[in-house]
């Protein structure tokens, strides 16, 4: 609504939400009525409208609302669920949120994966807290996951696939292995997301397949809502790019 200004009127609606019976939204403590919720009947709302796509599992947000870290990392990803809708980069609902998926090392579980508007899927994560080595240890998951064997038999028109083939090359295997793409937001007694984001490329480029068969791009949250995710806001992670940044689409693509 963008002919309403401050949040006075979201606030209004939300309570007038709150008040119905059963109540689709919720706050964990009325202390913290700035964080908002589904409840199971709000799921259920949203599913019934057609603007989610069909999934299993879907939780309400309750803990993440009440635990602040979090609810910290929960509000960062939709910054740039929203950067990416202001962009037209990628609609709202072209978004799914961890989701498993199966590797040699265990499961990868991105905190996003987005359908861009050209087709092509990208993973996401959002850092706020978490140390170099787990941020490496995740990225080599990917590695992990581009290099997973193929599965199943295949048949006499096509050969057998990887998981992420199966999922993410389209029916020629035309794209090539998604980007993966970090957005670095603040947080408190942390060093600031441009600080965090060059120590990372310093450690990442040393992962295998890092700028051979693993496009790995990096961003500040606060670089992200302001210049617009379609922008030269992109750094891309490996030897001979330098400091340069990039927009979405010059990205350069996985082998």
């Amino acid at each position: 609504m963008p002919h309403q200004q401050g949040t006075d009127h979201v606030r209004r609606a939300l309570r007038n939400l709150q008040a119905e019976s059963p109540a689709p939204v919720g706050w964990p403590h009325r202390a913290q009525q700035s964080y908002w919720y589904c409840t199971p009947a709000g799921l259920a709302e949203a599913a019934a409208s057609g603007e989610l796509a069909p999934t299993v599992g879907r939780t309400t947000g309750r803990r993440a609302a009440g635990k602040t870290g979090l609810r910290e990392h929960g509000l960062a990803l939709v910054d740039t669920v929203v950067a990416f809708h202001q962009a037209e980069v990628a609609d709202y609902a072209d978004w799914q949120v961890e989701v498993a998926h199966p590797t040699p090392a265990g499961n990868l579980v991105p905190d996003g994966v987005v359908l861009l508007a050209g087709g092509s899927s990208a993973f996401v994560e959002i850092d706020r807290t978490m140390s170099y080595a787990r941020l490496v240890a995740k990225l080599e998951r990917y590695d992990a996951y581009r290099n997973a064997p193929v599965s199943g038999r295949g048949n006499a028109a096509r050969a057998p696939r990887s998981h992420w083939q199966e999922t993410y090359a389209g029916p020629s295997l035309e794209r090539p292995f998604p980007v993966v793409l970090f957005v670095f937001a603040p947080a408190p007694r942390r060093a600031a997301p441009t600080t965090r984001e060059a120590a990372f490329h310093e450690r990442a480029r040393q992962v295998g397949s890092v700028n051979y068969r693993l496009t790995v791009a990096t961003t500040t949250l606060p670089l992200l809502t302001r210049d617009r995710a379609d922008r030269r806001v992109w750094r891309v992670v490996g030897n001979g790019h330098g400091e340069e940044r990039r927009a979405l689409a010059a990205l350069p693509k996985a082998r």
